[in-house]
């Protein structure tokens, strides 16, 4: 999937083998950029915390989508691009409702509560989900080989996240679990649409439909939320608009077009490990040392589920 060169036939969401191109150069591209895309995702949590330091959580998430909906809007009239077809709206509104507003809203409420490390239980989840969701969604029927290996990866990154966190129940885990049903049917959808038009043009127009009410939640926000800036906050606001929610989607939906949701979702087992590093890195938190043995089972699970023919 390419911004140039979009697919002429709307087909629904690949699963395991089913990506745009069969030949080994379109998976290895298509993964690529769904690992770009898990790298950019990886950032959300420790960003979105450093934009907690200047913004109220209705604030945080509705400038997020404005700025990225100006971002997106840009590039579609730059690139002078038709209005999607009538029988896409409603693809987009879920991918709208998932990914531009229920994930980032809820998981930002969670992070009131929540460290990063335990939020990032739900991005361990996410790839099972997807990948559930797909199959219900297109019908299809995953091995029990790719199943097993994915069943086994979220297990690893559930127990190793949670014991990240002490195994202790955040009172954001309702908003946690809600993110993940939420974002999973965005993903899913997303990746059927993409497969009918660019993945940057799903994304972009997903924004821009949400643009009147993310400008009246930003208005609302502003006027109750207190709000102090700082240099950490306004990055991670800049960082969780254009590349979280622009940047991030637009390869991870290109990545997925080309190798299949499940394959693609997969590869997001690394994202809750990445998440730590940055944790570490950015917010600096501490890790165990069982973060090498976890990356390593999950690398394994990851590459078990992209043999999977």
């Amino acid at each position: 999937m390419t911004a140039q060169n979009s697919a002429t036939h709307p087909t629904s969401i690949a699963v395991q083998g089913e990506g745009r191109t069969s030949g080994r150069t379109g998976l290895r591209g298509g993964t690529a950029l769904a690992l770009l895309g898990v790298v950019a995702f990886s950032l959300t949590f420790p960003s979105t915390a450093w934009g907690l330091q200047s913004f109220g959580p209705w604030s945080l998430v509705a400038l997020r989508s404005v700025l990225a909906a100006v971002i997106a809007g840009a590039f579609l009239l730059a690139g002078r691009v038709p209005l999607p077809a009538r029988e896409h709206w409603a693809g987009l509104a879920v991918v709208a409702a998932g990914v531009v507003v229920g994930f980032p809203l809820l998981t930002t409420l969670a992070l009131q509560t929540s460290t990063t490390s335990h939020a990032a239980v739900v991005v361990g989840l996410l790839p099972l989900t997807t990948a559930a969701l797909s199959a219900l969604r297109t019908g299809a029927r995953p091995s029990g080989r790719f199943w097993a290996a994915a069943v086994a990866g979220a297990a690893v990154v559930l127990g190793f996240t949670l014991a990240q966190s002490g195994g202790s129940v955040s009172a954001g885990d309702a908003y946690l679990f809600g993110a993940l049903l939420v974002c999973a049917a965005g993903y899913t959808e997303g990746g059927r649409l993409a497969r009918a038009m660019p993945g940057w043009q799903v994304i972009g127009w997903a924004l821009v439909m949400c643009l009147p009410l993310t400008l009246a939640g930003s208005a609302f926000g502003l006027a109750s939320e207190p709000v102090h800036l700082t240099w950490h906050g306004v990055a991670g606001l800049v960082w969780a608009a254009a590349g979280s929610t622009f940047l991030g989607l637009y390869v991870w939906y290109r990545g997925m077009a080309e190798i299949g949701a499940p394959r693609a979702s997969q590869l997001q087992l690394a994202q809750p490990l990445l998440t730590l590093v940055w944790s570490v890195a950015l917010l600096g938190e501490r890790l165990s040392p069982a973060t090498p043995l976890a990356a390593c089972a999950v690398l394994v699970c990851i590459t078990v589920t992209q043999r999977v023919k």
